[in-house]
């Protein structure tokens, strides 16, 4: 045995050594965790539920990716922070699956994609396989923000169609004699049966109400969280209407009105783009489809009847 092969031998004995404790140190359970455990039992207290003991598996193998793709400083404050709140994401570990997809994705589809051209004994070239590859190392990449910020669109549109809803039951509570703290938790209870993303933004607001913070702080976190302009507008409204004394009745009736307007143009809009969305499919679908049904027998009918007769043959 040569000297290079010994080398090899050696780094591969290291290298699935490595591999095989960093594996044994995430998936075997700690002498801590098991003493704990027993302890749990012996009181008679339920213990971890197996679905919270394979979350933490998956965050423990997720968070070396994760680091490879999260930026050191400043993201916090950045507009990717913005998205998953908007999004409804608050937990620190839907963003260490962001960044660890972003990382495997980025690596593992170029390399699938690169050993599927090698099987398939494909006849690319050098520079077209790398142009393959490095776009799909983009695509990879990119595909988690493409999703987030689809997650955020749905978001936005249920709390914009359920907010004047909202708003017709906050005007009600409002006349009705209820305050506006107490409308608000009335409000956010009886949305729950409608919008879950809405009532989960009220009941935050009224939480940090009660927490101690200011009416028109908790307002400003509400538009922040939600990110739709209507409740920002709405925010806006109730702390001017607080500031300056003026009938918070009045004022959301004028709210929901103009609330359920907008949505009417919103819908009447939609529905003027549907034929000229209907124009691509007829013209390239379904008009050819109804050519061929309708000139079809007629072309055969002229291939056999008059071409022979045009050519001479009897």
């Amino acid at each position: 045995m040569t000297i290079i092969q010994l080398t090899l031998v050696v780094a591969i004995f290291v290298a699935v050594t490595l591999i095989a404790k960093n594996l044994l140190s995430i998936f075997a359970p700690s002498l801590t965790k098991k003493r704990l455990d027993s302890t749990i039992e012996q009181t008679g207290y339920a213990s971890t539920s197996e679905q919270d003991t394979w979350l933490q598996t998956v965050i423990k193998v997720a968070s070396p990716f994760a680091k490879l793709s999260l930026p050191k400083t400043g993201w916090e404050t950045s507009p990717l922070r913005l998205s998953f709140m908007n999004a409804g994401y608050r937990n620190d570990n839907v963003i260490t699956f962001y960044f660890a997809a972003k990382t495997v994705l980025a690596l593992g589809l170029p390399a699938l994609l690169f050993i599927l051209l090698r099987i398939s004994g494909s006849s690319l070239t050098q520079n077209v396989t790398l142009l393959l590859v490095l776009f799909a190392a983009a695509f990879g990449y990119y595909l988690p923000n493409v999703i987030l910020q689809r997650l955020v669109f749905y978001r936005k549109r249920e709390i914009f169609e359920s907010f004047p809803d909202a708003a017709d039951l906050m005007l009600v509570c409002v006349e009705s004699g209820l305050g506006l703290d107490s409308g608000l938790t009335k409000v956010a209870e009886e949305m729950r049966l409608t919008s879950e993303a809405l009532a989960e933004e009220l009941y935050l607001m009224n939480l940090e109400i009660r927490a101690g913070s200011t009416r028109q702080k908790a307002l400003h976190n509400l538009a922040l969280r939600t990110g739709v302009e209507e409740v920002n507008t709405f925010a806006t409204m109730l702390v001017q209407a607080d500031r300056f004394g003026t009938s918070i009745g009045a004022s959301l009736r004028v709210f929901s009105d103009e609330m359920r307007t907008r949505r009417r143009m919103l819908a009447e809009e939609l529905a003027a783009k549907i034929p000229l969305k209907l124009l691509f499919p007829l013209a390239f679908c379904v008009f050819p489809s109804l050519l061929l049904v309708l000139l079809g027998p007629a072309f055969i009918q002229v291939y056999r009847v008059l071409l022979p007769t045009l050519t001479g043959q009897q």
